[in-house]
């Protein structure tokens, strides 16, 4: 039924999010989040935003990572939180059943990241959300490559998609911008809140032209 797609639920909740860390590695041992950014919408209405500087006793961001991300150390031990409060208000969204979680590319990272910063809190790892989960990134791929969402076996499909490459076709946050003629500041990118603002923007032209 056309009434189930998400383009027509104009009062379901969601929450998107994502993480900047200390390098690219998903080893607990070699990397911790230093930065959590999520919003929450109704439809295609925003609510909430919340940004959160972890605190940790130590911090080794690299140089690569600093450059993409503009971490200043200054800033960050200005703002920086309690790694598990912050935590604690994250997971009122999202383990709450009446949201939808969305980002860019977070199958393929920020859920694990997410699991690195509740094993650095001392939780057991939980990814009994991933079935409420949709991946801007796999989705983008989806539509570039002219496939057809299945309707069911979401998150089985998105990963299939994850790595389902063809030469030649970008789908990162910055050309999904383009591609939708979104306004974006290239300096910005890769800050964990402006990421999520622009990646909600995407996902709300992406529900227009996919099935879901």
């Amino acid at each position: 039924m056309k009434e189930d797609l998400l383009r027509f639920k104009k009062n379901q909740k969601y929450i998107f999010f994502d993480y900047e860390t200390c390098n690219l590695n998903l080893n607990l041992s070699h990397n911790k989040p230093w930065q959590l950014g999520f919003l929450i919408a109704e439809g295609n209405k925003i609510k909430e935003k919340f940004e959160f500087y972890l605190a940790w006793d130590e911090i080794n961001v690299s140089k690569d990572a600093a450059a993409i991300t503009g971490f200043s150390k200054s800033k960050y031990n200005k703002l920086k939180q309690d790694p598990l409060e912050c935590l604690e208000i994250f997971h009122k969204y999202v383990y709450n059943k009446e949201y939808i979680i969305v980002g860019h590319n977070i199958l393929g990272f920020d859920v694990y990241v997410h699991n690195i910063h509740r094993k650095l809190c001392n939780l057991d790892s939980d990814f009994s959300y991933l079935d409420r989960l949709y991946d801007t990134h796999c989705l983008s791929r989806a539509i570039k490559n002219k496939i057809p969402s299945p309707r069911d076996k979401m998150l089985s499909w998105q990963y299939k998609l994850l790595n389902f490459r063809v030469k030649g076709v970008k789908t990162n946050l910055k050309e999904m911008c383009k591609v939708y003629e979104i306004d974006f500041d290239e300096k910005k990118l890769h800050d964990a809140l402006y990421d999520v603002e622009k990646t909600q923007q995407v996902f709300n032209k992406i529900i227009w032209n996919l099935e879901i």
